[in-house]
């Protein structure tokens, strides 16, 4: 995996990651594409061999699931995760977490892949940046704040993750929140000492023999700037950092600053194509209105059944039957578009637990099942129809109908919303190889955004 060495950057790999999900992980490969550093987001284990088709890459991410996971899960498997990244030899390896901080105690716990990163890579900090302006997340002395159609939120009021299913954010102050999820002592270097230059200074001061996390303050160009030089220039022999892709938008910046990698790398623009299939397991409202934009505007939208897709009996008929709408829209050259919900308050949403009852499964079983359905919807009509490009949206979503596609790795392929670009798989099955991919995150992307993908604007 030696590339030839971007000026004044050692040789090498520069960064490896692994990303608590699907769309996340796509995300931290975009922005790290669009800075003019080749990379590639693996979906299963980074062996030489499969690296070995990527010989220009400089940086190497992992898509992974654990944000719906649980700590015992994590146990287990992250500590495998992050040994096959470590031993590739970036300076640095992360755990790329959501913007949104989606985690607790029991669910996703950033905390405890914190602990299991800094066992395995070890250094004197565990840096963590978490705000990223570009898409519209701001971290102000230790608050989250996210903006939504142009107005900001602090976390624990925004209209979405304050009343998330699994993960409700009840407390923006990110020090507070994670104190819940790890022993491990948190600093903050807030806005004011980073604008002031005090960040180095700060960072000196950092006692104890725990690695202790340091969260940094983003709210601007400005900031995400110097927050890239510190972590980049104290990173010593290796460190583990848990952050958002806000990580790569601050290392990127300060490379650039340096005149290490261009200055207007940029990513190409999608070209249009005829149609596109897209599947949504998200139940974000941003999401809902882009459903809503894609109904109005030519695709064929419909509703997978909850009810029946849960049920043994009725699970193979019911994804039949969309499967089969769906290859007669690609037969009239319409875009077809099949979902589980619309939004929070939909009533697939807000009777899911009763649903889950009443069909004798647990709820996380019912979730699983609701992914692995619309997986088998997506599997089928590429098997049946010639579709080029797809859509899938909803984290949990993503990294079940791209794991069940038998894709092996993605490379960004151009740009479309921010956080969601278009990519290309790769794969040992040759109706796969090829396929153009975008997989999109709940709060990403205006109303346009399934007409975005099929007409190939930038937004």
């Amino acid at each position: 995996m030696n590339a030839s060495p971007t000026a004044g950057l050692p040789a090498g790999l520069l960064l490896t990651y692994y990303g608590d999900d699907f769309t996340g992980s796509t995300d931290a490969m975009e922005v790290m594409a669009s800075a003019g550093i080749p990379t590639v987001l693996c979906l299963e284990p980074p062996t030489a061999e499969l690296l070995r088709r990527f010989p220009e890459a400089r940086c190497v991410g992992l898509a992974g699931s654990a944000r719906g996971r649980s700590p015992d899960w994590m146990e287990t498997e992250l500590p495998k995760a992050f040994a096959s990244l470590k031993q590739l030899g970036a300076p640095v390896l992360q755990y790329k977490i959501c913007s949104t901080f989606d985690s607790s105690p029991t669910i996703g716990s950033i905390g405890k892949a914190i602990d299991l990163g800094v066992r395995e890579v070890g250094g004197r900090w565990a840096p963590m940046i978490v705000g990223a302006p570009r898409l519209k997340r701001y971290q102000v002395f230790g608050n989250l704040f996210a903006a939504v159609n142009g107005e900001g939120y602090r976390l624990d009021r925004h209209p979405t993750m304050s009343r998330h299913p699994v993960t409700p954010m009840v407390e923006a102050d990110l020090r507070m929140h994670l104190e819940k999820q790890t022993a491990r002592s948190i600093v903050l270097v807030d806005m004011v000492q980073l604008q002031a230059g005090n960040g180095q200074k700060m960072l000196g001061t950092v006692e104890g023999n725990d690695a202790p996390v340091v969260l940094i303050d983003i709210l601007n160009d400005e900031t995400l700037l110097s927050a890239g030089q510190l972590v980049w220039e104290n990173r010593a022999d290796g460190i583990f950092s848990a952050s958002s892709s806000g990580l790569q938008y601050a290392l990127t910046a300060y490379w650039r600053k340096k005149g290490w990698i261009p200055s207007d790398a940029g990513l190409p623009v999608a070209r249009p194509t005829q149609l596109i299939a897209a599947v949504s397991g998200s139940c974000s409202p941003v999401t809902a209105a882009q459903i809503d934009w894609a109904a109005s505007n030519g695709f064929v939208t419909e509703r997978i059944n909850i009810s029946r897709i849960l049920r043994k009996e009725t699970v193979e008929q019911e994804i039949e039957r969309v499967v089969a709408l769906a290859c007669e829209a690609v037969s009239r050259g319409s875009s077809p578009l099949i979902y589980s919900a619309k939004g929070p308050f939909d009533p697939a949403v807000t009777n899911f637990d009763a649903l889950a009852h009443d069909a004798g499964v647990t709820r996380s079983e019912a979730a699983h099942y609701v992914g692995s359905a619309l997986s088998e919807v997506m599997r089928r009509l590429l098997e049946r129809t010639d579709v080029k490009r797809i859509v899938v949206a909803g984290g949990d979503s993503s990294g079940e109908v791209a794991s069940a596609l038998g894709i092996s790795a993605l490379t960004v392929v151009a740009g479309l919303e921010p956080g969601a670009p278009l990519c290309r798989a790769y794969s040992r099955l040759p109706r796969r190889d090829g396929l153009e991919i975008v997989l999109k995150g709940g709060q990403i992307g205006g109303d346009s955004f399934f007409g975005v993908v099929l007409n190939g604007e930038l937004p």
